[in-house]
């Protein structure tokens, strides 16, 4: 047999683990090896320094085999933990296999050219190498297409690392330095703690830049079966803004605000606002948009939601965050998403799928998790799908989350002097035209829909320019080969008071509410009010009007019969928060008619009023609380839980229980030792002198589940019946007590018939061998019928039992 050192068939990889695994993984005659060259190689090689060549086929390329680290990162951060993955594809299998971990350029014969440790998961399955434990092999040689280990990233500095594995099945080893085997991570900048994959540069941009944002939602139960919540799935109201880089709303690896805690658990964005406000220097604009219940409708249902935000050189990032609802504390959303281009330009457009992440403040696992706070609160990380396995995302194998969602950010206007005078492209050159209305309707026939809803207020509230929009339904496409056009329709408009012919650049506030009417009976005049915000750059007057009035009548005929009536008052709330309610408005009789006649003026009205659809919004319930105590300190008891309506109860049925009762276990309650009565004295042991009496009782039960222990069961007491005399004619005493008891027992045994009339009964037996040898037992003797006299009818007349305590001594 011949083994000398040949070439490595592992690149870049040397030592004698490879040995050591070849040896594991088949018979050591089928590779070729000796026990003396085993022996002797196993002796002198170094620290994984040289390894003897395998008398098999090599191959390399081979795909159907792969490394993979959980998640697929580019860059590792010092110190985490990652899942790493060697997996086979079906049908193929692998018997035994290496894994090691080495700095980039280095050939592994050193023991400082290994990067980070392993950690074995399944001892059946891996363990470290005993000639290099740096590296991972198979346990026990046998068929598998799977295992996994752990790997902690090195400390600060390392740099890039490669993650090699060795594949080996029947006499082919399959290897591979560059492809499935092999896996190159580098070190993440530790400045930016895994938040961003760059640095925020200084905005070189001039001017300013409108843009919208969309959300579209995608988590459905479609989407994302596992565990979906059927009844009360929504996002929450989405809440951002547009600021600069001094400003954080949120960011992976730091820690939630109360805002973003209360957004990720209560889905209420009105903390957040307040924050974003709070910070109004460093914020140009507060991004809003409604919240979307449920989660998931075609977009030929119910539009996508939209909010438009400006940004400029100072304050060119955007964050916002929204919650997957119901969830402990998971939200999507993007943060400080840089919307100015290193050419001093601005983005044109940004599309972003998004994934959950978990705000740190809770702790639950599911949707419907019970709240558990997250004591000491953590820090913001995405979700993975290893997290827990009762998660809804939960993947055993590691495998990426699929996308929630996606966000659409499109640059909709520029304004001021711009920079960047090259366009992006054509729709740069347009972006800022206002398209033709359209002057005839041009649906197919053979599409049906709603009528055009009203035009939504304009998207500006000043003289800038914005766009409103209305909305249709598709009810049915006759012909499914003619398209049918869009559910949406815009509009360019101007905020109140503005007009596209007037030039002014004054910004205008709202208009403040109508005076009251100038006169009291008949026709009148009112007016209203609002003040310019902001004066034109250039120093001109503003041109916009700033007062307006208008005729009002308070009561059309004035008579002396007429009654003097206040305007009305606003309308009410509508009475229903769902489907058709009813509102009312009010006004009151100022003076009654000078005649003296009665009021027949209405003074109150009351009108229909519409909200959405009661099945639109579902039952809003809280959590779970926890679990109740018990309600029994040991055994068999119930604990309950509770959960309250958090949705005003006329929004519409709920079913929902809001109280639940189970069966809860304890240990058993403690059984304490149970007796019998004592029994009676028994005769003095002595027929002279000094003597004892005893007594005894049974154990009925004994002592469970750490109950009472026994009390003794025989007690003595001393006696004494006479003096015992001395002398010659002692011998001669004794003889006569002696004839005397025998006698008695005859008088017993004649007694005893007496006793039981109808029946001769024998003597009793001798007392049974004691149960126990100590801890207390049971002794038994019996009395048997000797004869029954044919005459007797006496059910008396049958055997007997008696049982005594015995060997009460502790053992």
């Amino acid at each position: 047999r011949n083994c000398s050192p040949a070439p490595l068939w592992f690149s870049s990889l040397q030592g004698p683990f490879a040995l050591h695994f070849l040896a594991l993984t088949f018979p050591l005659v089928a590779l070729g090896f000796s026990d003396e060259t085993l022996e002797r190689a196993t002796k002198s090689e170094g620290y994984c320094s040289r390894i003897l060549r395998a008398q098999g086929t090599r191959r390399e390329g081979y795909n159907e085999f792969s490394l993979r680290v959980e998640a697929d990162p580019e860059f590792y951060k010092p110190g985490n933990n990652y899942r790493v993955t060697l997996s086979a594809a079906t049908p193929a299998y692998f018997r035994g296999f290496t894994l090691i971990a080495l700095k980039e350029g280095k050939e592994g014969d050193k023991e400082e050219d290994h990067a980070g440790t392993f950690q074995i998961i399944d001892e059946e399955e891996t363990q470290f190498m005993s000639n290099c434990p740096v590296a991972v092999t198979e346990s026990t040689p046998r068929r598998r297409t799977r295992i996994h280990v752990f790997w902690t990233a090195p400390p600060v500095g390392t740099g890039c690392v490669i993650l090699k594995a060795s594949i080996v099945q029947k006499r082919i080893i399959y290897f591979q330095d560059e492809g499935s085997l092999t896996k190159k991570l580098c070190e993440q900048d530790s400045t930016f703690e895994g938040v961003t994959d760059k640095p925020i540069l200084d905005c070189c941009a001039c001017g300013t830049a409108k843009y919208r944002l969309t959300f579209y939602g995608n988590w459905s139960e479609k989407t994302h079966p596992k565990d979906y919540p059927r009844r009360a799935n929504h996002w929450s109201a989405i809440i951002g803004g547009s600021h600069s880089k001094n400003y954080v709303l949120w960011e992976y690896g730091g820690y939630a605000s109360e805002g973003v805690k209360q957004v990720a658990e209560l889905g209420s964005p009105v903390k957040m606002e307040e924050e974003i406000r709070q910070q109004s220097d460093e914020v140009l604009t507060v991004i809003k948009a409604k919240a979307q219940w449920p989660a998931w409708q075609p977009l030929n249902v119910r539009a996508a939601p939209s909010a438009e935000f400006s940004v400029d050189r100072t304050r060119h990032l955007m964050s916002f965050l929204t919650m997957l609802g119901p969830s402990p504390d998971w939200n999507v959303g993007l943060s400080a998403e840089d919307l100015c281009t290193k050419d001093c330009g601005w983005v044109q457009k940004v599309v972003q799928d998004l994934i959950p992440w978990d705000a740190g403040t809770d702790s639950g696992v599911t949707y419907e998790s019970p709240n558990k706070p997250t004591i000491p609160q953590e820090k913001i990380r995405p979700l993975t799908s290893l997290d827990h396995p009762q998660s809804p995302f939960y993947d055993p194998e590691g495998g990426s989350i699929a996308v929630v969602a996606r966000v659409v950010i499109e640059r909709i206007a520029r304004k001021g002097e711009q920079c960047n005078i090259i366009p992006d492209n054509v729709d740069d050159i347009v972006a800022d035209l206002v398209p033709e209305e359209k002057e005839e309707d041009d649906t197919p026939e053979t599409c049906i829909y709603s009528n055009w809803s009203p035009w939504s207020a304009c998207s500006s509230s000043t003289c800038d320019k914005g766009k409103r929009m209305r909305q249709r339904m598709l009810k049915a496409q006759l012909d499914l080969s003619v398209p049918c056009p869009d559910t949406q329709d815009f509009q360019p408009c101007m905020g109140p008071g503005c007009s596209d012919e007037d030039g002014s650049t004054c910004m205008m506030s709202e208009w403040i509410t109508w005076s009251p009417c100038t006169v009291s009976c008949g026709m009148g005049m009112r007016s209203r009010e609002r003040y310019v915000k902001q004066f034109p750059d250039d120093g001109s007057m503003c041109k916009v009007p700033t007062e307006e009035t208008e005729k009002c009548i308070v009561n059309e005929e004035c008579s002396p019969s007429s009654c003097l009536v206040t305007e009305w008052a606003e309308w009410n709330e509508c009475s229903a928060s769902c489907g058709m309610g009813m509102k009312k408005r009010h006004r009151m009789i100022k003076m009654t008619p000078a005649d003296g006649s009665m009021c027949n003026t209405e003074t109150t009205e009351v009108e229909k009023c519409m909200m959405p659809e009661c099945h639109t919004i579902p039952c809003m319930l809280s959590p779970w609380s926890e679990w109740s105590d018990c309600s029994v300190t040991c055994g068999k008891g119930m604990r309950t839980r509770q959960r309250m309506l958090k949705s005003a109860a006329e929004l519409g049925d709920c079913n929902e229980e809001l109280e639940q009762v189970e069966k809860c276990m304890l240990p058993e309650c403690p059984i304490d030792c149970e007796l019998t009565e004592w029994s009676k004295w028994s005769e003095c042991n002595k027929s002279c002198g000094k003597g004892h009496m005893i007594r005894t009782r049974m154990i009925k039960m004994e002592p469970q589940f750490g109950g009472a222990p026994c009390p003794e069961t025989v007690q003595r007491k001393k006696c004494r019946i006479r003096k015992c005399l001395r002398g010659p004619g002692l011998e001669k005493r004794r003889w006569k007590e002696a004839r005397e008891k025998r006698r008695s027992e005859h008088a017993k045994e004649d007694v005893d018939g007496e006793l039981y009339p109808g029946c001769k009964m024998r003597p009793w037996t001798a007392w049974s061998e004691c149960t126990k040898l100590c801890g207390g037992g049971i002794q038994e003797r019996f009395m048997t019928v000797k004869k029954r006299f044919k005459s007797t009818q006496f059910t008396s007349c049958k055997d007997k039992k008696e049982i005594r305590a015995c060997n009460v001594h502790p053992c």
